[in-house]
């Protein structure tokens, strides 16, 4: 099993005055404690209000733009993939988007991947004037961005007519150098939409470990069912969870996540991306290094 790191919180003692700083020996500590990945949400808004399990505060809380955070990353790190979990599929034109990860991919040494989704957020997309459409059309232009990525990353340079994009040529120079491309990640867990998308599209699923085990486990059969659907692998689609771990004095032990990755991995998931309320103590992510991440990579 590999662990991965979040960080959706950067609102901390010290900032926003220390945040390159802090957010730097973040990043170094958990690349060199042997972190798998490494993840920053893409919002504009702190997103507290819809996620309290996670520690965030209201949406007034500090926020980084996702794409500028992860080419900060990349130059401080040199093993850790890196990704958005996730982009919200109506915040960037596909084809900018697309060319934006493959240059993260390239700067990075081939270290990215692609988090998508058909996005949610309506107050910090009408805040910042960006045109939120209704769920029904956020998804279709989710597939469409989807089959756009697909089509960059390959042969073909022509054209690309779908509904609501038209690309007139689709030339992607340099191309990625992970290969085949960046993995593509599609996070969230409908069952007739975003579950299908993954199996026809994507490379890897995150699902919410807070659903429990009984509704991870009937995620990822509806996924099953879906790749047998389309004639997909199931095997070949990395299954990965969100958690969170907060390693402190009353709080939850490296056993206590030992366990819940073990629980996890029965499951079938292989990836476990933990955020965590303290990480800028840096001490839970030593702990993760020294006790955790060896003692689940036979998983």
């Amino acid at each position: 099993m590999k662990i991965g790191l979040q960080i959706p919180n950067f609102t901390w003692p010290g900032s926003p005055a220390n945040l390159g700083s802090k957010l730097g020996e973040i990043a170094r500590t958990a690349d060199e404690a042997g972190f798998a990945s490494l993840w920053v949400m893409d919002h504009f808004f702190q997103i507290g209000t819809r996620d309290r399990s996670m520690g965030l505060g209201p949406a007034e809380d500090l926020m980084l733009e996702g794409y500028s955070t992860l080419s900060y990353l990349a130059g401080v790190t040199k093993k850790v993939k890196l990704g958005t979990l996730v982009t919200g599929v109506i915040y960037r034109y596909p084809g900018l988007l697309v060319k934006t990860v493959t240059t993260l991919d390239v700067l990075s040494g081939g270290r990215a991947y692609l988090g998508i989704g058909a996005a949610w957020n309506e107050r910090e997309a009408t805040g910042l004037g960006v045109p939120f459409p209704p769920v029904a059309e956020r998804f279709q232009r989710l597939e469409e961005a989807l089959q756009i990525a697909q089509q960059m990353w390959s042969d073909n340079n022509g054209p690309y007519n779908g509904k609501y994009y038209q690309l007139a040529e689709t030339l992607n120079s340099p191309q990625p150098l992970s290969q085949p491309h960046p993995p593509i990640l599609i996070g969230g867990t409908g069952e007739k939409k975003t579950l299908r998308l993954v199996a026809q599209y994507a490379d890897a699923c995150n699902l919410f470990a807070r659903l429990g085990l009984a509704t991870l486990h009937a995620k990822l059969e509806v996924l099953k069912q879906h790749c047998d659907k389309v004639g997909r692998d199931y095997a070949a689609i990395e299954k990965t969870a969100l958690d969170t771990a907060y390693l402190a004095p009353g709080q939850s032990s490296a056993a206590d996540v030992i366990a819940q990755c073990g629980t996890l991995a029965q499951l079938g998931f292989q990836h476990v991306i933990f955020n965590m309320p303290n990480t800028q103590d840096i001490t839970p992510l030593e702990v993760f290094g020294r006790e955790i991440i060896p003692a689940v990579a036979a998983l």
